[in-house]
């Protein structure tokens, strides 16, 4: 079929004369998006620790119902949760389970309990058998399956699903559960009378505070947060057994020694804050046994802790508990030497401690750190893995330690800047023990580790698999993922006879499993069969495109155009830029190449990609980067190179012949949609633009966005700049403004959308406002997704369009 053959075959909408607020009916986009939008999801996998099974995950749908989204729900201290479930609200989940084997593709179907939504699978550290639960009107339970799928329950629906709750294994017959208080009665009744007046006060000190959501607004809300987020833990046999651990309480971050003799904990305590999510409530972190009572109070957080703002600020004081995994029980966490003030001068940054059970002994030191100590990868008695970064010049270095001699000098592995993709050595391969530690995964010899990565390189990104040699720290390239398949490593199956897990997949082939072997290179066996969700969008191309702005930076794109065109038959097309920035400290940086042109692309939820079945030309994700220039900072040039970059992939696809300069639109999500305003009120470069669930005027964000760390009034003339509401009168291209009426992203209050829409109508711009009921910052609902894509097409389609085109 021809590009003007297709071009046919679109529905298009009649055009809609004027705005009028109202409260409509939903849209449905044109059929071929319809149809797509209801196809039945690729399903998702699970491996077991053994590498010999995984569980294949169905879902009925890639959507769910406006009912289902606008079923009541809670909003307490940061969170959303479902009165009726006690979990977090608007949680999805699987609808069926089957069982597959590695070795052969066997497949052993799940006798998972009817209705509901499945959850998981979380497997044993054993291998041999898994856990789930369903969610129904009536609660959460939790479920046992092993490989012959047969299921039997373990909890009834008491499964406490707020966040910080769940469950997880304790060894191979034992989970640790999350649950329901018994007997806690009805939940508390808001009375409409209030009983006196909200009071908030400030002692004088500086609370710097991001502008979250959801937030407790009243002693009610208090009294709510305390009856659904109180769990009582208990640890729950695969013979049904159930055993309080401990008392009831806000008890969060539980987390086992790798002995099972101890644990780490976190108890919220009052007083709740109105200003912050419950995770950055008043705390007190403690050392629990093995029989659920308290042993050693490590901190005890009476007040709420204001996080510092600037690069490389931490909170002074013990910070980031964890437990050596390599060892039976021995805590370790890190302390500021500088205060936590990076200004401060200091020869070390950081001290990491380390102390045994039972944790009545000195604390010895383990480390100290020049730059902020990052995670420690923990692999055997005389080796581990210690990173450390300095977020102010963005560079970040990793040492092998032997923590059997603290006192050894370590030595450096790697040392890099974290914005340089080229140069990423990847990650190390970790393996899970039968008892559930997570360890580096060393060669038989004990003389090399396996490292995995992107592989980002000027020819785009091609996964590698490479192995380290501990005594040279050269590596050897075992592997690297060639065209025009784009591969990555999922797991080890048998590291040292070369048998790994892959996930490839092609522009043409959807993602799918793949047994390779990297030592004999045998043909890899493919393990699953996930048919291609979308058919009637696999003649749409695509071409990895790389260009450069005035100043020299180079950029990149993703060019879409649609099935069937021939840019010398056809003509140049109307265009799309999909956009979102990046904050980079360097021009090199910013000019690395990421991405990969054998990806196997097919549009989900709202996605723009939708639009090339309405004849439209794609630029997707075009770098935008935004570079710190002469000692700035990067945003101080925002909106300068906005237009830099955006003008110079316009002149690009104009080349190339298949846009017309005349017929460019600009959108955008989020951070994104704020993109999107910036560019139509600075410059007159774009047709229209489509701007969805963004924030407008930063001055309602003023302790801070995106990376950007000062405040307003350390950066005031930033933060003016680079508010499009300040620049409503000069916004004169057509903007379709589309945002979810209960918006919880920090920043992207409703009311961005709904005051820099009135802004632009007010000074006689042509504009238009979408608010979508019940919907988050993201579109969960098949109605509100399909009337998102029925606006975005109808919208491109009346200012985007040859008016002979649309009827």
């Amino acid at each position: 079929m021809t590009f003007r053959a297709f071009c046919s075959l679109l529905t298009v909408v009649s055009l809609i004369p004027a705005f009028a607020p109202a409260q409509g009916s939903y849209k449905e986009p044109p059929p071929v998006i319809a149809a797509m939008l209801d196809a039945r999801p690729t399903p998702s996998l699970s491996l077991s620790p053994r590498r010999d099974w995984f569980v294949l995950q169905e879902r009925a749908g890639q959507l769910r119902s406006i009912a289902e989204v606008a079923e009541p729900h809670l909003k307490l201290a940061g969170s959303r949760i479902n009165p009726r479930t006690n979990g977090t609200a608007g949680a999805t989940g699987a609808v069926r389970l089957s069982l597959q084997r590695v070795s052969d593709r066997g497949v052993v179907p799940v006798e998972v309990p009817s209705g509901g939504r499945l959850g998981g699978p979380d497997w044993a550290p054993t291998g041999d058998r898994f856990v789930f639960t369903q969610t129904t009107d009536h609660g959460i339970a939790l479920y046992h399956a092993d490989t012959t799928g047969k299921v039997r329950q373990l909890v009834g629906p008491r499964i406490n699903g707020t966040p910080g709750g769940g469950c997880s294994w304790l060894d191979g017959t034992r989970l640790l559960c999350a649950l329901i208080p018994a007997g806690r009665g009805a939940p508390p009744v808001r009375v409409d009378t209030p009983t006196g007046p909200v009071i908030q006060e400030s002692a004088g000190r500086a609370e710097p505070s991001r502008t979250y959501q959801d937030l407790l607004q009243d002693q009610t809300d208090e009294q709510l947060f305390d009856y659904y987020f109180t769990r009582q833990w208990s640890v729950v046999g695969l013979d049904g057994s159930i055993t309080p651990w401990g008392a009831p309480g806000i008890i969060t971050n539980v987390s086992p020694s790798p002995d099972g003799q101890w644990f780490l904990v976190n108890v919220v305590q009052p007083p709740y804050s109105y200003q912050e999510p419950w995770s950055r409530f008043p705390s007190r972190t403690e050392i629990w046994t093995a029989a659920g009572t308290a042993h050693k109070i490590l901190k005890n957080q009476t007040a709420i802790e204001v996080t510092p703002t600037a690069r490389g600020a931490v909170l002074p004081g013990p910070r980031s508990w964890r437990w050596r995994t390599d060892a039976p029980a021995t805590l370790i966490w890190i302390e500021a030497l500088d205060g936590g003030d990076p200004k401060q001068e200091a020869a070390k940054r950081d001290r990491i401690l380390a102390q045994d059970a039972p944790f009545t002994s000195e604390p010895r030191t383990f480390m100290e750190t020049e730059w902020r100590a990052g995670g420690i990868t923990w692999g055997r008695d005389n080796f581990a893995l210690v990173s450390e970064s300095w977020p102010e010049s963005r560079m970040t270095r990793t040492w092998i330690v032997n923590p059997a001699k603290p006192s050894a000098a370590p030595r450096k592995l790697w040392e890099r800047s974290s914005d340089d993709r080229y140069g990423n050595p990847g990650s190390p391969v970790m393996r899970q023990t039968e008892d559930g530690r997570s360890l580096l995964h060393f060669s038989e010899d004990g003389r090399s580790l396996w490292l995995t990565g992107a592989g980002s390189s000027p020819e785009g990104d091609r996964p590698f698999l490479d192995r380290l040699d501990l005594a040279t720290l050269k590596t050897t390239r075992l592997w690297r993922s060639e065209a025009p398949y784009y591969e990555t490593v999922v797991a080890a199956l048998d590291a040292d006879r070369g048998t790994w897990l892959t996930r490839r997949e092609s522009v043409n082939e959807p993602p799918n499993y793949w047994q390779r072997d990297v030592v004999l290179r045998r043909a890899p066996v493919q393990l699953t069969d996930a048919p291609d969700p979308a058919p009637t969008f696999a003649q749409v191309t695509k071409q990895r495109l790389v260009y450069a702005r005035e100043d020299g930076v180079r950029l990149a794109g993703t060019l879409y155009l649609p099935a069937g065109y021939d840019a010398s038959r056809d003509g140049p097309l109307p265009t799309l830029f999909w956009v979102y920035p990046a904050e980079f400290a360097s021009a090199e940086a910013a000019s690395q190449v990421t991405g990969s042109p054998y990806r196997f692309t097919r549009p989900g939820g709202a996605s723009h990609l939708y639009l090339l079945t309405q004849g439209y030309a794609i630029l997707d994700d075009p770098t935008f980067p935004i570079i710190a220039k002469d000692g700035g900072e990067s945003n101080d040039t925002y909106v300068e190179q906005l237009e830099m970059a955006a003008r110079a992939a316009i002149d690009t696809l104009v080349a190339m012949g298949v846009t017309d300069r005349d017929r460019v639109a600009v959108g955008g999500h989020s951070y994104g949609a704020f993109t999107t305003a910036n560019l139509l009120a600075h410059t007159r470069l774009f047709k229209a633009g489509l701007a969805r669930s963004g924030a407008y005027n930063r001055t309602l964000t003023p302790f801070g966005f995106q990376s950007e760390r000062r405040n307003y009034w350390e950066a005031q003339e930033v933060y003016l700049r680079m508010s499009p509401f300040n620049y409503a009168n000069t916004l004169k291209d057509p903007i379709l403004f589309i945002h979810g009426s209960d918006d919880n992203n920090s920043g992207t209050f409703p009311i961005q959308s709904e005051r820099m829409y009135a802004a632009v109508k007010g000074n006689g711009g042509t504009t238009r406002l979408v608010m979508l009921p019940n919907e988050s910052h993201g579109y969960a609902a098949r109605e509100s997704v399909g009337h998102t894509l029925a606006e975005m097409t109808e919208w491109l389609d009346r200012y985007m369009k040859p008016k002979a085109m649309v009827p």
